[in-house]
C-alpha cells in the first residue's frame, strides 16, 4: 500500500511516492523499450534484405497498431481501475475487473485476429500500397494478424501486473521473449541453422511466436503472485457497473490513441505519395526516435499508477505533486535524447541503408523532430495522468480537434496541395504536438480533473 504520509522533498512529493515512481519507472521502461524493440527488431534485421521490405512492412504495422488499439478500451479502463481500487482497498472489485477484461479481450481479440488475415490484402490496397510490395506486405500482416488475440491478452495481464505495483514481471518475459524472437528471426529470415529463408514472413512467424510465449508466461505469473483464482461467487451476477465503467474510461482513452493512430496512417497516406525513398526514410526515423521517448513512456505510465492510487485513496495534491515530477523529467530526459540522436543521425542512416537518398531525407528529420520532442513528451505524460485521475473525457477531445486540424489538414494542405514534401509534413506534425502540450499543461495545473475518481473517496490531506 502507499506510504502517503511520510519526509517531503523541496518539490512537496514524498520519500515514499519517489521510491514507489522509481520501482515502478524502470521495469516498464525496460519492458517498453523491450516491446518497441520486437517491431524495431524486424524492422532492422529486414533492413538486411532490402528497403522495399522495410517500407512494406512499416505500413502493415501502422494498421496492425492502430488495430491494436481496440484492445486497449477495456486495458487503459482495467489499468485506471485496479489502481483506483488498490487505493480503495477493494480487492472483490479488482478481481471482477480482471476476470471480466480477460474475457472480454479474448473474444475482442480472436474477431479482430479474423479481420487482419482474412483482409490483409483490401486494407493494404486501401493504405495505397504499391503492387511492387503488396505480397510482401500481405504474408507478413496474415501471419502477424492471425495471432493478435495473443497481444490482446498479453496487455490485459500486463496492465493489471503493472497496476499491482509487480511491474518486474511483464518486464521479465518480455526480455526472454525478446532474445527468442531475434533468435528466431535470424533463422527464419535468413535461413540459418538448417531453417528456410522466408524473409518477411520468417520475421513475421517470429513475432508471433514471441506473443504467444509472452501471453502463456504471464498468465502463469498472475495465478502464482496477483490472483490465484477467480471465484464464482464474484460473477455470479454479471459486474455491469465495473463494464459500464470500463468502457467510461476506455472508450475515451482508446478512442484518443485511435485518434493519433488513424492520424498517422493519414500521414503515411501522404507519404506514400512521394516515392518509396520517402517511405522507408519515415520508416527508420519512427523507428529510431521513440528510442528517446521511452523513457518519457515508462515514466509517465509509472506516474499514471501512482495517481490513480492517490486518487483512489483521496490524495489529490499528491497526485498533482506527482504529476509535476513526472514532466519535468519526461521532457528533459526526452528532449536531450532526441538532440543525441540528431547529432548521430547520419552515422546511424549509414548503418541501416546504403541508399543516399534514404539517408539524407532521414538525416534531416532526425533534426527537424526536435522539436516534435518538446511536446510529444508532455502529451504523453497529461494523457497518463488525467486518465489515472478519472479526467478521460478532456485528452480525447483536445486530441480530436487540435491533431486533426494541424497535423492532418495542415500535413494535406503543405504537402499534398503545395507540395512542400516530408520535411514540411513533419514540422506540422512538431506544431500540432506543442499546441497540445501547452493546453495540457494548463489542463493539470487548474486540477479540474480532481474529483473525477471512479472509487468516490473522500478527499484525504
Amino acid at each position: 500500500m502507499i506510504k502517503l504520509f511520510q519526509r517531503h522533498n523541496a518539490d512537496g512529493v514524498t520519500t515514499g511516492l519517489r521510491s514507489q515512481l522509481a520501482w515502478l519507472t524502470w521495469p516498464i521502461f525496460i519492458e517498453t523499450l523491450l516491446v518497441m524493440s520486437l517491431g524495431a527488431i524486424d524492422t532492422f534485421m529486414l533492413s538486411r534484405q532490402s528497403d522495399a521490405s522495410v517500407a512494406a512492412v512499416g505500413v502493415v504495422n501502422q494498421i496492425v497498431m492502430f488495430v491494436f488499439l481496440v484492445f486497449q478500451v477495456i486495458n487503459l479502463g482495467t489499468s485506471v481501475l485496479v489502481s483506483q481500487y488498490i487505493g480503495a482497498r477493494r480487492q472483490d472489485d479488482i478481481v471482477k475487473v480482471v476476470g471480466l477484461s480477460i474475457a472480454l479481450n479474448l473474444v475482442v481479440g480472436l474477431a479482430v485476429s479474423y479481420i487482419l488475415y482474412a483482409y490483409a490484402t483490401a486494407l493494404l490496397k486501401a493504405m495505397g500500397l504499391s503492387e511492387m510490395l503488396l505480397a510482401e506486405g500481405v504474408g507478413y500482416m496474415r501471419i502477424v494478424g492471425a495471432f493478435a488475440f495473443f497481444q490482446a491478452l498479453q496487455l490485459t495481464v500486463s496492465a493489471v501486473l503493472r497496476a499491482c505495483d509487480k511491474a518486474v514481471y511483464p518486464m521479465l518475459v518480455v526480455a526472454g521473449v525478446n532474445v527468442l524472437n531475434i533468435i528466431g528471426n535470424y533463422m527464419l529470415i535468413f535461413g540459418k541453422f538448417g531453417a528456410p529463408a522466408l524473409g518477411v514472413e520468417g520475421a513475421a512467424i517470429s513475432t508471433a511466436a514471441s506473443r504467444g510465449l509472452a501471453m502463456v508466461a504471464l498468465f502463469i505469473i498472475l495465478q502464482k503472485t496477483t490472483i490465484r483464482r477467480f471465484p464464482l461467487r464474484l460473477f455470479r451476477k454479471f459486474p455491469g457497473r465495473i463494464l459500464i465503467n470500463l468502457l467510461k474510461i476506455g472508450l475515451p482513452s482508446a478512442g484518443e490513441q485511435a485518434s493519433y493512430s488513424a492520424s498517422q496512417i493519414i500521414i503515411t497516406y501522404y507519404i506514400n505519395h512521394m516515392g518509396m525513398e520517402a517511405l522507408a526514410a519515415r520508416t527508420y526515423v519512427v523507428n529510431i526516435v521513440m528510442f528517446g521517448y521511452i523513457f518519457c513512456i515508462a515514466i509517465s505510465q509509472a506516474g499514471a499508477i501512482s495517481i490513480g492510487h492517490l486518487v483512489g485513496h483521496g490524495s489529490y495534491r499528491g497526485a498533482y505533486l506527482i504529476g509535476k515530477l513526472v514532466m519535468r523529467r519526461s521532457l528533459a530526459v526526452t528532449l536531450s535524447i532526441s538532440i543525441v540522436i540528431a547529432i548521430l543521425g547520419h552515422w546511424i542512416f549509414q548503418l541501416i541503408t546504403d541508399n543516399p537518398q534514404i539517408i539524407a531525407l532521414g538525416t534531416g528529420l532526425l533534426i527537424v523532430d526536435i522539436a516534435v520532442e518538446i511536446g510529444r513528451p508532455i502529451n504523453i505524460y497529461a494523457t497518463n495522468a488525467l486518465r489515472g485521475a478519472g479526467d478521460v473525457n478532456y485528452p480525447f477531445y483536445v486530441g480530436l480537434i487540435v491533431m486533426w486540424s494541424v497535423q492532418v489538414l495542415g500535413g494535406y494542405i503543405v504537402s499534398m496541395v503545395l507540395g512542400l514534401g516530408i520535411y514540411a509534413l513533419w514540422c506540422m506534425i512538431a506544431l500540432d504536438e506543442n499546441i497540445r502540450g501547452v493546453i495540457f499543461v494548463r489542463r493539470w495545473n487548474s486540477m479540474k480533473w480532481a474529483g473525477k475518481s471512479f472509487t468516490h473517496a473522500k478527499m484525504t490531506a
